[in-house]
């Protein structure tokens, strides 16, 4: 068709236009959109059916299977930290109860040590202080001794200036042991 020439051609044309649906929704029509529709619709579930859908489902299996593989590694891996776990706390038990029984060795040796070091001082403590006693000993027996003898010089010189008579001294000896008893 060729452009019309004048205007009333024209709106000749657009009130034809103005009368007819639009093809779609003509029911004209009706019956080979809903033939062609079926076609469509069969063929596309054939191809989603037959392609589509395995290579998706497939994808979907393979998946499962992945996770499924990776969570049951993860269990292993979580069972095998969960044995190093026991076994490193086991191990270190066993090295804080050896840490203990060092220690308790260590301190009963050294309170062994203590002990005898302590024996020996006693010891030489009750060795010192015995030949300590025995000295003390001489010297008072010693001082006594010489207490007896100043005590009957100076009981003849008392004797002498007060009452005037001579002792001898030992006299005055036996006078001061017999005071002395």
């Amino acid at each position: 068709m060729l452009a019309p020439e004048s205007h009333s051609e024209y709106a000749e044309g657009a009130g034809h236009a103005a009368e007819a649906a639009f093809p779609p929704f003509d029911p004209t029509y009706f019956a080979s959109q809903l033939f062609w529709l079926a076609i469509s619709f069969i063929v596309l579930y054939v191809l989603l059916s037959r392609f589509v859908l395995p290579r998706i489902g497939g994808a979907i299996e393979e998946r499962r299977d992945r996770i499924a593989d990776d969570l049951d590694t993860a269990a292993q891996l979580k069972a095998q930290a969960d044995e190093t776990v026991r076994a490193y706390e086991k191990s270190l038990a066993d090295a804080r109860a050896k840490a203990h029984s060092v220690a308790a060795e260590a301190k009963a040796a050294a309170d062994a040590e203590i002990a005898d070091a302590i024996r020996k001082a006693d010891a030489e403590l009750e060795t010192q202080m015995a030949e300590s006693e025995d000295r003390i000993r001489a010297s008072r027996d010693a001082a006594l001794g010489e207490v007896r003898t100043i005590a009957a010089g100076a009981a003849v010189v008392a004797v002498e200036h007060l009452a005037g008579l001579e002792v001898s001294e030992s006299d005055a000896a036996k006078a001061v042991d017999a005071a002395k008893e």
